[in-house]
């Protein structure tokens, strides 16, 4: 079984025991936690939700808190003497997907 998530401003496609790094979530690590945004389910038959799946959960343990290598943005005009150079690390969360859960009798 795998699902399509939403954390922050992206989507992620998990199966149980994928690793993936999201937006920074104010979590310890090795705590649980349960992201409740399933957009759709998948294996077997497959759920679309409008837009979330009602009933569909996904478990997920915090093995990381870290930051991305940095992204250097650089700004320059050609003859005017303009030039600024600024750096930026995004931070992260890196989660362990334990398991994709679905009810079938909850509702909207």
């Amino acid at each position: 079984m795998y699902a399509v998530i939403r954390s922050g401003d992206q989507q992620f496609s998990v199966n149980e025991g994928d690793e993936i790094k999201v937006e920074k979530i104010a979590a310890e690590v090795g705590e649980e936690i349960t992201i409740d945004q399933v957009l759709l389910l998948g294996g077997g038959e497959t759920l679309v939700g409008t837009p979330t799946v009602a009933g569909a959960t996904v478990t997920a343990r915090v093995t990381e808190q870290g930051r991305h290598p940095k992204i250097v943005v650089f700004k320059m005009k050609r003859r005017k003497n303009y030039r600024r150079k600024r750096g930026h690390r995004q931070q992260y969360t890196a989660l362990e997907i334990t398991g994709i859960n679905y009810d079938p009798s909850v509702t909207n």
